[in-house]
């Protein structure tokens, strides 16, 4: 078997002509992308921003509340020099919180990992509003270690017109990342966190992402304990990388 040997310029460039040839196909020119201040976001929109125009990517950032590295989001999209728009949820968030807090019907227990899974919902909504109203395109900014385990949010982080880094491992996330020096090299190489659970996605994940780069691309990390629980979330998540199944009400 060929080994396997990634070439992050290569990539990098194959990336912006690809962007670029979607929008002159779909008749596009301009892109949306919800800028966190991680990795993703910030090589998603460079990307956008060489094969479009600085110009014509908008970044929205979506604090719920007080976000403690919001410094971070602002430096990438001044960095790149792109539209900027800040956009703060947690009214939103208050108001369906208050909504299904209210004793009508059924009750219902309080779930922390629903809880967590609202803010991407919400932010996905106002990017929805924002790329609809700008007559553009929501760029995804998922990557594919993620969506291989799961370590996404259905309907939030999942929803997108395109996804651009969603054929990249985190690892090569970061490679393409530092070989662009228009993002700061601290922000492409930042430990990944939801800024949710006060924990990093490797401590959420109980595996780390050299280990789900080697599973996906060398089809073991070397570990059988671990592959079989890369394999079980993979299994687990699969409804979250499929299109809805509809159940067949005329078969046999």
């Amino acid at each position: 078997m060929k080994a396997y040997v990634f070439q992050a310029d290569a990539a990098r460039d194959r990336l912006i002509r690809g962007i670029g040839d979607l929008a002159a196909a779909q008749g596009f020119s301009r892109v949306v992308v919800g800028i966190s201040g991680g990795k993703d976001s910030s090589v998603t929109a460079a990307l956008c921003a060489r094969a479009l125009g600085k110009e014509n990517v908008y970044g929205v950032l979506l604090p719920d509340g007080e976000q403690r590295d919001i410094g971070d989001s602002q430096r990438v999209c001044a960095c790149l020099g792109i539209r900027t728009r800040t956009v703060n949820i947690r009214a939103m968030h208050r108001a369906l919180t208050d909504a299904l807090s209210a004793e009508e019907g059924f009750s219902l227990p309080f779930s922390r990992e629903s809880d967590i899974n609202v803010p991407p919902r919400l932010r996905m909504t106002a990017l929805r509003y924002i790329t609809q109203a700008l007559g553009a395109r929501l760029a995804g900014t998922g990557n594919l270690s993620e969506m291989t385990v799961g370590y996404c949010t259905k309907d939030g982080d999942t929803s997108c017109d395109f996804s651009v880094l969603g054929a990249l491992t985190s690892v090569e996330v970061v490679q393409v990342g530092l070989t662009m020096e228009e993002l700061p090299r601290d922000l492409v190489l930042k430990t990944p966190a939801d800024g949710l659970s006060g924990r990093s996605d490797e401590e959420r994940l109980g595996i780390a992402y050299g280990d789900i780069h080697a599973y996906i691309r060398r089809g073991t990390c070397g570990n059988p304990e671990t592959d079989e629980k890369i394999r079980k979330k993979e299994r687990a998540a699969l409804h979250k990388r499929r299109l809805p199944l509809t159940l067949d009400p005329f078969g046999a």
